[in-house]
């Protein structure tokens, strides 16, 4: 990917609290024109345009965005910020089984700093599906890690939440 267009998308999307509440079009247009720089369909582009959407409030119109983009190939750290993105997505348009289904799988995928995004995403499907226990452990297990002190006791905690918990 050409650095100077990555550059440019990253300071677009430094502006996006700029546009205000009714900036959601004028802010998709500009990231629209990112996108159209590259080939017609590249998954990037389609990413970039799903993320506006789905920043700007429209889920909806995100989801399909994010699903063509994995089913053109989407790789690296775009495709797992697509797993997260496209779960919660999901969640917001009723369809949290899809969405915790897509994280789920996710938990066995190499870490990077993306772990405790997928599991608070998949903590708030969990939610919606009335799993809350469940979604409780997974949130206090990806908050241990950053306390000073109690790690132990917090994984353990998450544990016991979910032992007797029916799979």
């Amino acid at each position: 990917m050409d650095t100077d267009w990555e550059k440019r998308v990253a300071a677009a999307w430094e502006t996006l609290d700029s546009y205000g509440e009714d900036g959601g079009a004028e802010f998709r247009a500009v990231i629209d024109r990112l996108a159209d720089e590259l080939p017609e369909k590249d998954p990037v582009g389609l990413f970039e345009r799903a993320c506006a959407f789905d920043s700007t409030g429209h889920s909806d119109r995100a989801v399909p965005l994010y699903q063509e983009a994995l089913e053109r190939g989407l790789d690296g750290y775009r495709r797992r910020r697509t797993a997260v993105q496209l779960a919660s997505s999901l969640r917001n348009v009723g369809r949290a089984e899809e969405g915790a289904a897509l994280l789920t799988a996710e938990l066995d995928a190499p870490g990077d700093e993306l772990d405790d995004a997928v599991r608070a995403c998949l903590a708030l499907c969990l939610a919606s599906l009335g799993r809350e226990r469940e979604g409780l452990a997974l949130v206090l297990e990806a908050l241990a890690p950053h306390l000073p002190r109690y790690q132990r006791s917090m994984t353990n905690y998450a544990r016991a939440l979910v032992a007797d918990t029916p799979a």
